[in-house]
């Protein structure tokens, strides 16, 4: 099983979030960069455990942004039985 750590102190943006899944995730060249390409990507993973770790920093730098998201990874590991998601 991969374990794949997101880091939300670096996430101080919408492009910077993007970013940060973009390569910890091994999106494609063609991600969308938006919340929905995420659930895709999320939706298409195998065994994964991610963590996603300084919340808290992330709410800081994308306001309401970092809430839709979060629910975005809850939604998305609901439906993929293979992701067990971790919110610090």
């Amino acid at each position: 099983m991969k374990h794949i750590i997101l880091d939300g102190e670096k996430m101080t943006s919408k492009d910077t979030f993007h970013d940060e899944v973009a390569e910890k995730l091994g999106a494609p060249d063609y991600y969308g960069r938006n919340l929905d390409a995420l659930y895709d990507v999320l939706t298409d993973l195998g065994k994964t455990r991610l963590t996603l770790k300084n919340t808290e920093a992330m709410r800081g730098g994308l306001g309401g942004y970092a809430d839709i998201a979060l629910t975005v990874l809850e939604e998305a590991a609901e439906y993929n039985d293979k992701i067990e998601l971790e919110i610090l």
